[in-house]
């Protein structure tokens, strides 16, 4: 393969996967921005109601009227940040950006299986984004039924403003995104099938590697759903249909003439997508985890086996226990009581994925870089955040917490929380094979604390919030009485928010900078042992020179006999013992 000569060929129109995967991360990175933001003005309003923002409305005057945020606006706000950062932040950064740059790289393969299909899924995917963003746009605003686009709110153009243009450019956009990350998925599993290098069995292939493979094949079968609800939702808007249109259902006085749906339909479609999505999100973060503590302990992960078929049980369960999300919305309580059933089961895997972990660290060497640091705040946020989930996948106590605070709280430790650190503990142990280069150690220090903290204070508040009864998605609590109690509180976590925000610029700036002024380190500056770690940093176009041969398992870390406290899996088992 030869390299490509041309600035455009090789930068832009690339069709190697790691500038597709550094693509993915900007991009990511850049839909962050506008989400983040859009979570500060979520959290300016709820945490002074009543404060006028005259600045504001200079800024955005359709959205801040006499300098107080418009409830229309509010749903918007709420409609787009769930989706921006779910979807084109945490997708596109972690999964479609890390699974491209990774996975060739750690099996031995030259590229992805499908070059020309991967730079396809970066450019439909980064059309999907400008999509997305188009919905601020466009007459009568952005979508405002929410992140799970619930009908009839998604479904009557004229049902709430925001259900109108916004909403259709909402489901395009989601479409484009479904075809980008199928196309995707179809490259990581045919990559991990048949690309490995001589010697890379698949018990010999990196945590890392095993997550990227599982999330792909659960995207591969959940994702149709959505695609499917997605066209019949824009026939129910511009066709005339009623698949999600309920008979008799009577908007602003009106009796809508067409019906005989269901609303709940769409439910079950979004989430066999919805459910699945968390478990195709948080793999990955678990699985790179797994490879960052072997390198900042140095010794071999524990239970590698175990893990292994521990995340592969995971991922089937995680396909079949989307209904826990319907509780409350009159479904069988037969139904309920085996989606409490399937819920609870899956905390067995995840309980053992967590013990491995632990069990990681144990007689372990632990250094305290930047990566280390957030990979073992990702094991706190996915223990705090697991225990919160065992209530809401319990039937009773979901009716009681559903729709509040508690929620919120929960889905922002797990979705958020693990997937955001293990996001981080990537850029900042990835970064020098990227670019060659170290990010600064002093600012990720202060990042990760700063991060870390601000994290418990604002979600595990919105868990007591929740307890409490505050509802979710609700502009502003000062017209109840009972939730007059949570106003202090919901400044708290306002303060808190724009306090972890100032730390991500903090990172933003951190990464820039290095790009270019970062400290020049050598091939293997954590001295791993995985197969990318024996390239040059950055990697050349091709990656390696002759197909390597793999000896090893991924963690040989502390082998007996050995020069040096690790051996790469291409290092022959004649030369240093193999110990596992």
């Amino acid at each position: 393969m030869s390299e490509p000569q041309s600035f455009l060929r090789k930068y832009i129109f690339s069709l190697d996967h790691k500038i597709i995967g550094i693509q993915y991360i900007v991009t990511g990175f850049a839909m962050a921005i506008v989400g983040g933001l859009l979570s500060l003005l979520i959290r300016l309003q709820l945490g002074w109601p009543t404060v006028m923002w005259p600045i504001l409305e200079t800024l955005m005057p359709n959205a801040y009227q006499s300098g107080v945020m418009a409830p229309e606006f509010y749903l918007a706000a709420v409609t787009m940040h769930g989706t921006i950062m779910a979807f084109f932040f945490i997708s596109y950064v972690l999964v479609s950006g890390f699974g491209n740059y990774l996975v060739p790289l750690q099996v031995g393969a030259k590229d992805m299986a499908f070059p020309l299909l991967n730079m396809l899924s970066y450019w439909i995917g980064l059309v999907s984004a400008l999509v997305m963003i188009m919905a601020f746009f466009v007459e009568g605003g952005a979508a405002a039924a929410g992140w799970t686009a619930y009908p009839p709110l998604s479904a009557l153009p004229g049902a709430v403003p925001g259900s109108g243009l916004g909403q259709s450019v909402w489901l395009l956009s989601m479409a484009l995104f479904i075809v980008s990350f199928t196309m995707t998925s179809l490259n990581v599993v045919a990559t991990v099938f048949s690309m490995r290098a001589k010697g890379m069995s698949m018990m010999r292939m990196p945590m890392t590697v095993w997550s990227f493979f599982i999330a792909s094949v659960m995207g591969l079968l959940a994702f149709p759903a959505l695609t499917a609800g997605a066209i019949m939702l824009l026939f129910d808007r511009h066709a005339g249909t009623a698949f999600f249109l309920p008979a008799g259902l009577i908007i602003g006085g009106n009796l809508v003439e067409v019906g005989g749906g269901s609303p709940l339909l769409w439910q079950h479609l979004f989430w066999f997508l919805g459910h699945p999505e968390v478990y195709v999100l948080i793999l990955p973060a678990l699985g790179i985890n797994f490879d960052i503590l072997a390198a900042f302990t140095r010794k071999p992960i524990f239970g590698y086996r175990i893990a292994v078929w521990s995340l592969i049980l995971s991922g089937f369960l995680g396909m079949i226990v989307w209904g826990h999300h319907m509780f409350v919305s009159g479904m069988s309580p037969f139904s309920g009581e085996y989606f409490s059933l399937s819920t609870l089961l899956i905390t067995i895997p995840m309980a053992v994925v967590g013990v491995c972990m632990l069990g990681s660290l144990w007689g372990g060497r632990l250094k305290m870089a930047t990566p280390g640091l957030f990979a073992l705040g990702l094991i706190s946020m996915f223990g705090t955040g697991g225990f919160g989930g065992l209530f809401l996948g319990n039937a009773t106590a979901d009716i009681q917490l559903h729709d509040t605070y508690f929620v919120v709280g929960h889905f922002h430790l797990m979705i958020g929380g693990v997937t955001v650190f293990g996001t981080f503990a990537a850029i900042y142990f990835w970064f020098p094979k990227m670019f060659g280069r170290l990010m600064n150690e002093t600012l990720g220090r202060v990042h990760f604390w700063i991060t870390t903290i601000g994290y418990y204070l604002i979600f595990l508040t919105q868990h007591f919030v929740g307890l409490q009864g505050a509802p979710r998605r609700y502009y502003a609590f000062g017209s109840y009485e009972y939730l007059e109690q949570t106003a202090t509180s919901n400044e708290f976590i306002s303060i808190a928010a724009m306090v972890v925000g100032a730390a991500q610029a903090m990172f933003i700036f951190n990464f820039v900078w290095s790009m270019f002024r970062g400290k020049v380190t050598d091939t293997n500056p954590w001295r791993a042992t995985t197969l990318e770690w024996s390239l040059p940093s950055p990697p050349p176009h091709g990656n390696f020179a002759t197909p390597p041969v793999v000896h090893r398992w991924p963690y040989e870390y502390s082998p007996d006999g050995g020069e040096n406290d690790f051996a790469g899996q291409q290092v022959d088992g004649g030369n240093v013992p193999v110990t596992a």
